[in-house]
């Protein structure tokens, strides 16, 4: 049987043929475990349940990746603050816990269990080689400011805005670009690859590395273990369409960047909205 999906980079529906007859590798972006599933989340990790399902139907062996982003502001964030109000859990503890609650929440609706099911902090030294990689390349360089913050240089690789055919002059300044991390940027749409410890962050969300401590951006999360459990080529790359950009845009730029051909195709599910906006935690 013909098998064709909507590929969100080429903005069509297109024919799909595996990289290898027979096997289909797939990398969905998983959760940032940060507070509880809502309903948002469980309809995305439906849609690539349904996706797989309908692969290994038509004969296809499905290798599937479901990561947990275990480490990330927003996970430091909210530990402080519970902290702060009297709470004695330690970000990684939070974290954990929340990963069971996901974990709780798909097993209740039969969404079966990944191949792999990979955590940001088992991935550190993957991240630190991919991006000492890009630093040889010329694509990314340590702050001017003289943190170990790592930057990837936006302006080294044409390609940038790629998956949302977007140009470089269109874009919006990466995330991270604060008054506190300015004057580290070349420029201002540069995003992160390697966040320098803080003095209000614990330790324990520090890792070592040849810049000095600190903890991997999320974007160079996803493709370090991407290409670790599936390989530089694979078939597909998932998640939400509000992930299309930056994370997916800067996902594809590292990637091809370090010179892996990275996800041939690109799928985006939709979202559950609330009151005319998207689901989100930070709507409560």
């Amino acid at each position: 049987m013909k098998q064709r999906i909507y590929d969100t980079r080429q903005q069509a529906v297109v024919g799909f043929e595996p990289r290898v007859a027979g096997e289909v590798g797939m990398y969905v972006c998983g959760p940032t475990v940060q507070s509880a599933p809502h309903i948002g989340h469980l309809r995305s990790a439906l849609v690539y349940d349904q996706i797989r399902r309908w692969f290994a139907a038509t004969g296809s062996r499905v290798t599937m990746i479901r990561n947990v982003t275990d480490i990330d502001d927003k996970i430091l964030d909210n530990a402080r603050s519970a902290k702060e109000q009297g709470g004695h859990e330690p970000w990684w503890a939070l974290a954990y816990r929340v990963e069971r609650e996901f974990t709780a929440a798909y097993d209740a609706l039969g969404i079966l269990p990944p191949t792999y099911e990979p955590r940001a902090t088992a991935n550190i030294s993957e991240m630190v080689a991919l991006i000492e990689r890009l630093i040889e390349r010329g694509h990314a360089y340590q702050a001017k400011d003289g943190t170990a913050s790592v930057y990837f240089d936006t302006a080294s690789w044409p390609a940038y805005g790629a998956l949302t055919r977007q140009q470089r002059d269109q874009m919006e300044d990466a995330a991270d670009s604060d008054p506190a991390t300015a004057a580290g940027k070349r420029d201002p749409r540069d995003f992160a690859l390697w966040k320098a410890h803080r003095a209000h962050e614990p330790a324990s969300a520090s890792w070592h590395s040849p810049w000095g401590p600190g903890r991997p951006g999320w974007h160079i999360e996803c493709s370090a273990m991407a290409t670790r459990y599936l390989g530089e080529e694979f078939d597909i790359h998932g998640g939400g369409l509000d992930l299309r950009f930056p994370h997916h845009e800067n996902e594809l730029a590292q990637s091809t960047a370090a010179g892996h051909g990275f996800a041939r195709h690109w799928i985006h599910n939709g979202l559950v909205n609330t009151g005319g906006q998207k689901m989100s935690k930070s709507l409560g």
